[in-house]
């Protein structure tokens, strides 16, 4: 009989599951579910990529290319980590993978090793500490407040180091918070990352999604050995609008970027070679039509956290998000309490419960280390947001 390894074993289903079938379900039995579950731009991907990548089609662009990426396309990343965010890498310090969460395993699986543990800011996504456990490491949370914006402090860090401490998983802007860590945050933070020598993975995916005037800091640019020990993870998801496109990259100290590249060539190989074209275009081409969604998420940002303000009044609360597209739904006061005869317990009870009778969909903050909230996403229509919410209200008024 076929016995599953250890590695896989220790990987926690995801609890979003039922919740999502759930939803699929009802839409196929024709309900209008309105979901504020989903972490993609709801935005087509602009035309001159969509050109590109069928330019490179008709130029017969369709063979294997290097491992760990296009020469083109690397040269291309470092001049957008040098453009944006002040760092000097060279071509052979980068490593292209199918999206940022494979750059994020490919990093951990080259660098952390069984026992080592790895510091995650809570509430974090949901894959972080699946991807520490599946590389044998050992996640140690450090937990954020409301009060802090869902940030943590250097101090909390720093108590929390030990021995055993391999990397800190850094994500600014954050999912599912949306929380921003300023540039004084961040060298504090580095700080006590150079004094006891810890790796940071620096999951920077959301960096042109913000708002209120903050700015992304890379924790990389703080100082040649904070550039160092960092590993910075992005791609073109978010920003550029390429979910379905599949296209990461980190930037790394030589020796982890080889290692990773020598890995990844046994593990997929390369990305498939007309979305690495598409990506050129991406990072080298007009800037405008990614502004313009960034612009629209604002305005539903601003719209969403209107909303929020008057259902304080029926016993909801928020976190401001400075950041991603993403807010923090505080609904623990409902804990306890009843709708049609079934108590709410907890997070998933919430999101079932908003599902099976408001035809709502969002995610459980239990996914994410904090069980108070749940995530609500303003990649949705202005017009479903509102609905959506209006929705979420009326059920919270039936609750006992």
């Amino acid at each position: 009989m076929a016995k599953i390894s250890d590695r896989v074993s220790n990987i926690s289903p995801s609890m979003t599951l039922a919740i999502s079938a759930k939803a699929a379900e009802l839409k196929a039995a024709g309900e209008k579910v309105i979901s504020f579950g989903v972490g993609e731009p709801d935005f087509n991907t602009p035309d001159h990529i969509v050109k590109a990548a069928k330019d490179a089609l008709d130029a017969g662009y369709t063979k294997y290319v290097a491992a760990a990426g296009l020469p083109a396309l690397k040269k291309a990343v470092c001049k957008k980590l040098k453009t944006d965010n002040g760092l000097d890498y060279a071509p052979s310090q980068i490593v292209i993978s199918n999206g940022a969460k494979h750059s994020i395993f490919n990093a951990v699986y080259a660098t952390v090793n069984p026992g080592d543990e790895v510091i995650i800011p809570a509430p974090y996504w949901l894959t972080y500490p699946e991807v520490v456990k599946c590389c044998g490491g050992v996640p140690v949370y450090v937990y954020g407040s409301r009060e802090s914006g869902f940030k943590i402090t250097a101090k909390q860090l720093e108590e929390a180091v030990t021995p055993k401490t391999k990397m800190l998983i850094f994500n600014t802007p954050c999912n599912p918070t949306g929380a921003v860590y300023t540039e004084g945050e961040i060298r504090e933070i580095a700080a006590v990352c150079e004094k006891h020598g810890i790796l940071v993975l620096s999951d920077e995916i959301y960096e042109k999604l913000i708002y209120d005037g903050y700015k992304h800091f890379s924790i990389a640019a703080v100082s040649p050995a904070m550039k160092e020990l960092t590993i910075v993870i992005n791609g073109v998801s978010k920003s550029y609008a390429m979910t379905g496109w599949r296209l990461g990259y980190l930037a790394a100290e030589e020796s982890i970027a080889k290692a990773i590249g020598s890995f990844q060539s046994h593990a997929t190989s390369n990305v498939n070679t007309m979305t690495q074209y598409a990506t050129i275009a991406a990072l080298e081409g007009p800037v405008q039509p990614m502004q313009d969604m960034v612009t629209a998420f604002g305005e539903r940002r601003k719209r969403m956290l209107a909303l929020l303000e008057e259902m304080k009044s029926y016993g909801f609360d928020y976190v401001k998000p400075h950041g991603a597209f993403y807010v923090m739904l505080v609904c623990d006061k409902f804990y306890g309490k009843t709708y049609n005869g079934k108590v709410i317990s907890g997070s998933m009870d919430m999101a079932d419960m908003l599902l099976t009778y408001a035809k709502v969909a969002i995610t459980p903050g239990i996914c994410f280390g904090d069980d108070s909230c749940v995530r609500l996403s303003y990649a949705l229509s202005m017009q479903e947001m509102e609905e959506g919410l209006a929705r979420i209200t009326a059920f919270a008024k039936e609750i006992k």
